[in-house]
């Protein structure tokens, strides 16, 4: 029997739906795990449980197969307390995590789907359960960045934090850990007498309620303090938080996985040793299969348009405001040819007017407050081609391998994985750059643009009942193999700095040399940097 936890910072069966893309993946794939023969698979939940009253970190039992990390010094998801301290090491919290192991396992593979709501010291303890293999999938870049996702002062991608430095000047609007931690109290609370997330007192009282405080505390921030600039030991904090990270992965992770392409050689320049990708399987690998690919209409017209879909979240990082921004610049001739279907939660007011002013212009738009599944196919049929313009290095959106599945063909930014799963570049424009998405758009119309290469080389998505035994063959492939980082002299040869080739003429014995296969498969580039 092999046993698997599965970390999060949330649960993967949250009513409330938080955690977005990563906790339907999660989900999904701790499904599709339990149902093969001799496997036992647990969730472990850290970032979202507090007590109303302070007291120790702990964890505790929820259902069956599912436990929560209670009172974790480290706030989920991450920015609720940027690059606080206790996300590199909190004692209290390290015990409990020690101590849930010790308890309720002993497990074969811990699979971390994110560290945001454990500090990163957590990983050291690998070394106390040698039996146990450590996993970490990158759905995101808490690793790298307290703000999870690179994206400087929340209106641009982060391509150079300037060791840390960049990160004292990233946010807009100072955090508040402490209201934070007391709303999760509330809610765990409410959870306990029945009324918590999912139910409709929650939904139709509590929610908006914390949403209307949330608003006027940080209009009240912002007004108070502009952007925050931590100073003296949180300042060195940032600069040393991702060098003292990537070390801990590096040493303590047997396996660290990505989801994208994109994603990995991220990773890699940030100082990880090695970095397989793997990307996620979906519940919605079946249209594939009943679906044939979508090509571009042979005439557009006013009356016969270009239609286009975005599915997902009104937000600035996901490029939802570039969106709107490079419709209403586009030529009105182009403009009238198009016909836009978002479905997406309400977003600000101003994105809302912007939509009604954005809608004579084209010949036609349509939005859908959210989608469920069950919709999906209605709300896509007859649509040409799906948008995905993120403004950040989006791993792998949930929104792209839905519609990729139906074999929608997508328009994507240059940043992100979502632009790998087409077969070409025909597609891709320069994120942010509303020139480039014109072009794109000009040349779609003019009939310009062939998708027998997109398609033809187009990735096949991986359903979950695959992935899981995907999944299942890495975890056995680990208690097969030997990390570097177990002997002290493969530590040494790592640490030291040298290239592939110089660390296959340094590898004395057979053994030492399979051992390093992970390193020599890459440049070994890894971060020392320190607070």
């Amino acid at each position: 029997m092999m046993r698997i936890l599965h970390v999060t910072w949330v649960d993967p069966a949250d009513r409330a739906g938080r955690g977005g893309g990563m906790r339907v993946y999660v989900a999904a794939l701790v499904a599709a795990q339990r149902g093969l023969p001799g496997v036992s698979v647990s969730t472990l939940a850290t970032g979202l449980m507090h007590d109303l009253r302070p007291r120790q970190p702990r964890w505790q039992r929820q259902r069956e197969g599912h436990f929560e990390l209670v009172n974790s010094a480290c706030l989920a998801p991450s920015h609720a307390a940027f690059a606080a301290p206790a996300q590199l090491s909190d004692g209290p919290t390290e015990a409990a995590f020690a101590d849930f192991l010790a308890q309720s396992g002993p497990y074969d593979i811990v699979h971390f789907h994110a560290l945001e709501g454990l500090p990163a010291g957590v990983l050291a303890l690998r070394a106390r359960f040698p039996a146990t293999r450590f996993v970490l999938s990158l759905h995101n870049y808490h690793a790298f960045c307290p703000q999870v996702n690179l994206w400087q002062r929340e209106q641009a991608n982060c391509r150079d934090h300037d060791q840390g430095r960049a990160c004292a000047r990233c946010l807009p609007v100072t955090p508040q850990p402490h209201a934070v931690r007391t709303v999760y109290a509330i809610e765990s609370w409410l959870a306990r007498l029945g009324t918590g997330p999912g139910t409709r007192l929650h939904r139709h009282l509590w929610l908006p309620l914390m949403q209307a405080g949330w608003r006027a505390l940080k209009r009240l921030r912002r007004g108070q303090t502009g952007h925050a600039r931590p100073e003296g030991k949180e300042n060195a904090l940032l600069q040393g938080r991702r060098g003292r990270i990537v070390d801990l992965i590096n040493r303590h992770c047997d396996l660290v996985l990505a989801v994208s392409e994109r994603t990995r050689r991220l990773a890699l320049g940030f100082g990880v040793a090695s970095v397989t990708t793997c990307r996620i399987g979906t519940d919605h690998a079946d249209c594939w299969a009943r679906s044939a690919p979508r090509n571009l209409p042979r005439a557009i017209s006013e009356t016969a348009p270009l239609r286009l879909a975005y599915l997902g979240y009104m937000r600035r990082d996901k490029g939802f405001a570039f969106l709107l921004d490079a419709l209403a610049t586009l030529p009105p001739e182009h403009a009238a040819r198009l016909h836009l279907t978002i479905a997406a939660r309400a977003g600000p007011p101003q994105m809302m007017a912007q939509l009604s002013v954005l809608k004579p212009r084209l010949a036609g738009l349509v939005w859908h407050d959210g989608y469920t599944r069950a919709g999906l196919d209605q709300l896509l049929t007859g649509i040409h081609c799906g948008i995905v313009p993120p403004l950040w290095e989006d791993n792998l959106p949930q929104v792209a391998l839905e519609m990729h599945c139906r074999h929608i063909p997508l328009l994507t930014s240059d940043l992100g994985g979502a632009q790998e799963l087409g077969g070409s570049a025909a597609l891709t424009f320069r994120a942010g750059d509303c020139g480039s998405f014109h072009t794109l758009i000009a040349r779609i119309l003019s009939g310009q643009v062939d998708l027998r290469r997109y398609w033809a080389n187009a990735q096949a998505p991986r359903d979950m009942s695959g992935h899981a035994q995907d999944m299942m063959t890495f975890y056995r492939g680990l208690h097969e193999s030997h990390h570097p980082y177990r002997d002290p002299e493969i530590r040494h040869l790592v640490d030291s700095g040298l290239s592939g080739n110089e660390l296959r003429g340094a590898a004395r014995t057979e053994g030492a040399l399979r051992a390093l296969q992970p390193a020599i498969r890459q440049p070994v580039r890894i971060c020392h940097d320190r607070a």
